[in-house]
């Protein structure tokens, strides 16, 4: 039997942890068995998805902000490579660049990435064709593969971002931007220091800031003021770090670290008081910000079951109460369609007997009287006829929740994985039989037991990674 091509890609993903990480490749079968679960209650497309795909096996590091708050200069700096990148005061690069390991340096394009399951942009084509018009489907306007010979990148990915200014930002370019923030393990979030006015990017702020506030990784994100230096040379610097803290906070960021930094090789020339000021901030800020990017390799791991874990218990505690809450409306719609249909039938024949003085035994006589038809052939055709509009019912009332799915449910992922799913609890069988249907199809006690076990799996894993990071016990080893 043919593969499919998610099964292939979960394989090379398989033989690609087995060598670094053991762990992780226990981890990729409990995703597969979380699928089979979701397949079967009709959630997930076994020919499209995979819960496996959601996730950025490969240790992620994104690097987002304003125009020319110097986030190139920084990649360069860190790489040690300065041509890697292109650097300006103003906007040079309008491409999301995805920078790996490599012998050498060259730059791929965008179909070395799209075509490439090893890579976060796998296949992300498909989802910019449904947002973009003709002129900006050519992927290559969008995202280039960059090669790089720096150690720094030997097992993690680093993705540069074009300027960011949602006031005149493209839709897909926001949809790439959201898709690699909910990839990474690292986002570095860099505002330019030389533009103390930052209440005039609100919209700006919005989407770096606030949106990012209440997710459950939101520990990933760092914010940092950089270009120090010039700031020095025209403000007081302490002034201006109060006017972002102060928009921060109006967007919702009142905890966590905020960075202040400045490229040393790019430095301006400073009073030497202010400069040696200057310098010890940035620096130690440095190294805490170069510290996390060290350890995602860690962090990425217990990303990775963390995300199994948050998966299972949605299916568990979300998407099937919200199946079985749209199975009961379906139902009872249905229900009360027909019994509201019987009322109307009972009312019309009784205004019928009592318009034509009718009675019912002169009335069954009548019926008889139709010829020799078989009493049976017609109590079958009464019984199709009614059979027919019970299924035509159940489509109609299918329809109008599906229609009020579309507006209920704002996550598309979700709402198309509802309504997949809702579809095959409304097959013809179910709408036959609905009087006994209560749990969504795929859906049982096994079912539940099988997600227990999955998330007893969650938890073992845990305990493998801190035995391989961390020695509570204090006790030598030579093996991890």
């Amino acid at each position: 039997m043919a593969q499919t091509q998610i099964e292939v890609r979960l394989k090379d993903l398989k033989e690609h942890l087995k060598k670094e990480n053991n762990i992780l490749c226990e981890v990729v079968d409990k995703f597969r068995e979380l699928d089979k679960i979701a397949y079967k209650l009709g959630y997930l497309n076994p020919d499209k998805q995979s819960y496996a795909l959601r996730v950025s096996w490969w240790p992620m590091i994104s690097v987002l902000g304003t125009y020319s708050a110097g986030k190139s200069t920084f990649i360069n700096h860190y790489l040690n490579q300065p041509n890697l990148q292109r650097t300006g005061t103003h906007a040079v690069d309008d491409k999301f660049s995805v920078i790996c390991f490599g012998n050498n340096t060259s730059t791929l394009p965008a179909i070395a990435i799209d075509a490439d399951p090893r890579f976060p942009f796998y296949q992300i084509s498909k989802d910019l064709a449904d947002i973009a018009d003709d002129t900006e489907q050519r992927l290559d306007a969008y995202l280039q593969l960059k090669i790089c010979p720096s150690e720094k990148l030997q097992g993690k990915i680093l993705i540069d971002s074009p300027g960011f200014d949602a006031d005149n930002q493209r839709s897909s370019t926001l949809r790439i931007t959201q898709h690699i923030v909910d990839l990474s393990d690292l986002v570095l979030v860099f505002f330019d220091a030389r533009h103390p006015e930052p209440g005039a990017m609100r919209d700006t702020l919005e989407h770096l800031v606030s949106k990012n506030l209440d997710r459950p990784d939101s520990n990933k994100f760092l914010y940092i003021l950089n270009q120090m230096d010039i700031t020095a040379q025209e403000d007081n610097p302490e002034e201006v770090v109060a006017a972002w803290l102060r928009a921060l906070a109006q967007t919702g960021l009142v905890t966590g670290r905020f960075y202040r930094t400045f490229n040393p090789d790019v430095s301006v020339e400073l009073p030497e008081n202010v400069k040696e000021r200057l310098e010890k901030k940035s620096q130690t800020d440095m190294q805490d910000i170069h510290a996390r990017m060290e350890q995602i390799g860690v962090e990425r791991s217990y990303r990775v079951i963390g995300m199994l874990e948050h998966l299972t218990k949605d299916l568990e505690q979300n998407i099937v109460p919200q199946i079985r809450c749209l199975l009961q409306r379906w139902k009872k719609r249905v229900i009360w369609t027909e019994f509201s249909l019987d009322v109307a039938v009972i009312i019309l024949i009784g205004l019928w007997f009592a318009i034509t003085d009718n009675t019912w035994n002169g009335t069954w006589q009548q019926l008889m009287g139709l010829g020799n038809v078989p009493l049976g052939i017609i109590a079958g055709f009464i019984f199709i006829i009614g059979l027919w509009v019970h299924l035509k019912i159940g489509d109609m009332a299918a329809n109008k929740i599906q229609k009020q799915l579309q507006t209920e449910v704002t996550d598309e992922q979700t709402r198309d994985g509802l309504t997949r799913a809702f579809n095959k609890n409304t097959g013809t069988w179910n709408t036959l039989f609905i009087w006994f249907v209560d749990q969504p199809v795929g859906w049982s006690n096994k079912t539940q037991q099988r997600l227990n076990e999955i998330l007893n799996n969650v938890n073992d894993y845990v305990q493998k990674l801190n035995n391989r990071f961390t020695n509570p016990s204090g006790t030598s080893s030579s093996k991890k």
